[in-house]
C-alpha cells in the first residue's frame, strides 16, 4: 500500500537549481507522488517547477505546478487557498527552501544588512508565513504533517556565515513551538537537518526519503524532533 495514498500535499521549493543531481525540493515531489500524494509543487521559478510536475506524472502522481515566492506572503496564501480549492484540504506542507551565499550572505565583520533581511525573509520568514496560512484547515480537520528543511549548520560550532546559520537555529526553535502549540488539534511539526548532499554519502533523495516517513503515518507519533540526514557529520568522535 502507498504510504501517502490520498494525502494532498503542498511543497514549497519544488523547483531545481541548475547543477548536476536532483535537489531536495524535486526529490521530495517525486518520492511523494509515488506513494500516492496529490502534490501542489511551489516555486518562485514556475518554468521548474512545471518540470517538476511533468517529472511527477511520468510516475503516475498527481502534481500541479504554482508560481509563489516565500518573500511575499500573499503568494503564499493564495498557494494555500488553491490546493484547498482544487482538492479540498491540505495534510502535509513541506518548505524546502533555503538560501546562503546567493543571498549575500557572510562572515559577522562582512555581513551587510541587507543580506541579512534577504536571507532572514527566505529562510525563516516565508516558512513561518507558509504555516500560517495553512494551520487553520489543519486545525479545523485536527490532523496534519508539517516538515521543515533547517539544516546541520544549526549545530556545527565552525560554520561561518552568520544569517544562514542562525536562520536554520531559528528554524529548528520555530519547528518546537510549532509542534508543541498545534499537537492538541492532531498536527505534527517536525524538520529535517541535511548535511552536505553533494558528497559521496548523500543526495536530494535522502532528505526526500526523510520526509516521506515524517509526513506519513508511520510517523504519526513523532513530533517536534530534529532529524540529522548527514551521514553522521554531526557524530562527535572523542
Amino acid at each position: 500500500m502507498m504510504r501517502l495514498a490520498g494525502k494532498i500535499a503542498v511543497i514549497v521549493g519544488a523547483g531545481q537549481s541548475p547543477g548536476e543531481g536532483i535537489g531536495n525540493g524535486r526529490a521530495t515531489v517525486l518520492r511523494f507522488a509515488q506513494e500516492g500524494a496529490k502534490i501542489l509543487a511551489l516555486d518562485r521559478d514556475l518554468a521548474s517547477a512545471e518540470e517538476t510536475a511533468v517529472l511527477a506524472a511520468k510516475s503516475g502522481g498527481e502534481c500541479v505546478a504554482f508560481q509563489a515566492d516565500v518573500t511575499r506572503e500573499a503568494t503564499l496564501a493564495a498557494a494555500m487557498a488553491a490546493a484547498v480549492e482544487r482538492w479540498g484540504r491540505i495534510d502535509i506542507l513541506h518548505n524546502n527552501v533555503g538560501v546562503s551565499i546567493a543571498g549575500g550572505d557572510k562572515p559577522l565583520d562582512e555581513l551587510t544588512e541587507a543580506a541579512f533581511d534577504r536571507v532572514s525573509a527566505i529562510n525563516l520568514r516565508g516558512t513561518i508565513m507558509a504555516c500560517k496560512h495553512v494551520l487553520p484547515g489543519m486545525r479545523r480537520q485536527r490532523s496534519g504533517a508539517i516538515v521543515n528543511i533547517s539544516s546541520v549548520a544549526a549545530y556545527e560550532n565552525s560554520y561561518p556565515l552568520v544569517a544562514y546559520k542562525a536562520t536554520k537555529a531559528a528554524m529548528i526553535a520555530f519547528t518546537e513551538q510549532l509542534a508543541l502549540h498545534n499537537a492538541p488539534y492532531g498536527i505534527r511539526a517536525n524538520c529535517i537537518l541535511p548535511g552536505p548532499l553533494r558528497c559521496k554519502m548523500g543526495t536530494g533523495w535522502d532528505v526526500a526519503n526523510a520526509a516521506l516517513f515524517l509526513a506519513s503515518d508511520e510517523a504519526n507519533f513523532i513530533t517536534g524532533v530534529a532529524l540529522p540526514v548527514d551521514g553522521g557529520a554531526l557524530v562527535k568522535v572523542g
